[in-house]
């Protein structure tokens, strides 16, 4: 691991002289890219910096405890000091660790998120809605911006199914443990004998994807463009704005209705089409490697149940990680960052055991 630790020191310092290079920086798009992997090494080699410190402490202490001059009160100290430099090196070989372990290339993309009400009729829609509503409320509180790219809303205030953006520094490796099936437990207010109803929504976190990173070819596509349903506005029902787009080799099919230009609903469908095609393909590649695979906290996997949302008792179970958080209005209001911090530390302890 040192030696690594290191390599990455050197790197870094590398790329600390290059980026401020003249010539390095009159070339935007390399300057950037070598801005980010300069930013990805900084927190290691800062971290890695403050262990050789603490390291030095420990040896020079230990130095002193050798000199049989020194009277028991400043002994006392050094053994003191000893132990507290100890902990302390202990606690940042363990995040040196953690930091070492192979970032998710997709960790600091933009997410896009679909929502789909399952079992349980106009209750699973609710539910959806309600989900719909905690994601916007945390991104809100992270200061991500969030847009509504297409939408299905009953009347009575569900929501069959929604596809949304939200834009933020590191959205993906926070909200991708989100993906999979949920399941909510509750009387619906339609319910006259006050009986209990199980109903589900599947949620997907897919990572918004840049224009190389998927080539679509155009002959692939068939473009239909049709008149808008639902609400919307004078415009949306009177023209032809709507649009679907199909890729024919792999039969994925996406629609966008909810602005009246067809430009804008065309640009968003294809934006959520691309990061269709891209999840795909890694989940191709995940489900390769199945011993990464099983190492992982549901981070794809739509079909699997990874929550329960029990209003009578007021709690919220996360089935992977056994973790109950019991603030159901909290939670709802987009306070899951307990639950997301518990998924990410378990995550790294698996790829740590995995990589020892």
């Amino acid at each position: 691991m040192f030696e690594k630790l290191e390599s990455v020191e050197e790197k870094y310092l590398q790329l600390t002289k290059e980026i401020a290079d003249p010539e390095i920086i009159s070339d935007q798009q390399k300057w950037q890219r070598l801005m980010k992997e300069h930013a990805h090494m900084e927190p290691i080699v800062k971290k890695y910096k403050a262990y050789c410190q603490t390291e030095k402490a420990v040896e020079e202490s230990q130095e002193m405890l050798m000199d049989k001059s020194i009277d028991a009160d400043f002994k006392a100290m050094c053994e003191e000091e000893i132990k507290t430099q100890s902990a302390r090196q202990k606690q940042l070989e363990k995040d040196l660790k953690i930091l070492l372990i192979p970032k998710d290339p997709n960790d600091d993309k933009n997410v896009i998120v679909e929502i789909r009400a399952g079992a349980g009729g106009d209750e699973a829609a609710l539910f959806a809605h309600d989900l719909f509503r905690m994601y916007v409320r945390y991104a809100e509180r992270h200061r991500w911006q969030t847009e509504i790219l297409n939408s299905n809303v009953l009347d009575l205030g569900g929501i069959k199914e929604i596809t949304f953006s939200i834009n933020g520094q590191g959205a993906y490796s926070r909200l991708k443990y989100e993906s999979g099936v949920h399941r909510v437990q509750r009387v619906p207010e339609t319910e006259s004998g006050g009986r209990i109803h199980t109903s589900t929504a599947t949620v997907a976190v897919l990572p918004e994807v840049e224009d190389v990173e998927v080539d679509v070819d155009p002959n692939d596509l068939r473009i239909d463009v049709y008149r808008a349903s639902g609400n919307g506005g004078q415009c949306v029902n009177t023209t032809d704005s709507a649009v679907r787009i199909t890729h024919i080799p792999s039969g994925l099919v996406v629609t966008c209705q909810d602005e009246k230009s067809q430009i804008k609903n065309k640009a968003k469908a294809m934006k959520v089409l691309k990061a269709r095609l891209y999840d795909m393909e890694r989940q191709k590649q995940q489900n390769a490697i199945s011993a990464e695979r099983k190492s992982q906290i549901g981070t794809g996997d739509r079909s699997e149940r990874i929550r329960t949302y029990n209003f009578p008792q007021g709690r919220v179970t996360d089935h992977r990680i056994g973790l109950t958080v019991h603030q159901l209005d909290s939670f709802l209001d987009g306070e899951i960052d307990e639950m997301i911090g518990a998924l990410i530390t378990t995550d790294q302890a698996r790829k740590l055991e995995l990589a020892e």
